[in-house]
């Protein structure tokens, strides 16, 4: 079973129907995305929205952050979300590396991202691929 990753380039229904059935999977306070929110999502300077796909399906994806800052060029690497029927098989380290590489490629000094710690495979995944838990405490304000 091979997994094959892309950048997207293009909205089409398909994408709109895969942000249907993996949004809920990622977060059950996530809104649906229509083909509009993800165009904007996909134009957006310094996104990269990647999706992997096995047998023609896609069944994970992430949102590869880039930005300067005075200190030198940044990523993050946001929503990862694969499919529960394809968990185990690869995707979410294959969507992590093609990020890793877009962000090297983009000159990124480091690539970071957060995991909530219920996501126990998760959290082992991104550590296996050298991945290190920093110690700093992550603040949010809501709107």
């Amino acid at each position: 079973m091979s997994v094959a990753i892309e950048v997207v380039q293009e909205v089409t229904e398909d994408l709109v129907k895969a942000f249907g059935r993996l949004l809920p999977q990622l977060s059950r306070s996530a809104q649906p995305l229509d083909g509009a929110a993800l165009r904007a999502l996909t134009e957006w300077p310094g996104n990269r929205l990647l999706i992997a796909r096995i047998d023609d399906q896609i069944v994970g994806t992430l949102t590869l952050v880039t930005f300067p800052i005075p200190t030198g060029r940044r990523a993050w690497i946001e929503d990862v979300v694969v499919d529960e029927a394809a968990r185990g098989h690869g995707v979410g380290a294959a969507l992590t590396q093609a990020a890793v590489e877009l962000a090297r490629a983009d000159g990124a000094r480091t690539v970071d991202l957060t995991s909530r710690p219920t996501r126990a495979a998760a959290n082992r995944l991104y550590e296996r691929l050298g991945f290190q838990v920093r110690d700093s405490k992550v603040y949010r304000l809501e709107s």
